[in-house]
């Protein structure tokens, strides 16, 4: 018998989640989990380098918001 779990969508409608349905859910949720922290490990990378260059410049960012208007 496969594994039945609850799931209430966002209308409030509860459904019973076959073996099959779970595993696909569960892998979309995985998907969007590493998307999400490729979003944020791409933001951190830009940011490093922009405080790098800031800081090769000898500048604040405060400094170069008002260089660069």
């Amino acid at each position: 018998m496969p594994t039945v779990k609850t799931f209430i969508n966002d209308t409030g409608v509860v459904k019973e989640l076959t073996g099959a349905e779970l595993e696909a859910f569960n892998a979309d949720r995985a998907n969007m989990q590493i998307e999400a922290q490729a979003e944020i490990d791409a933001q951190t990378a830009k940011l490093a380098a922009r405080q790098n260059v800031l800081n090769k410049l000898g500048l604040t960012t405060d400094e170069a918001a008002a260089l660069l208007g």
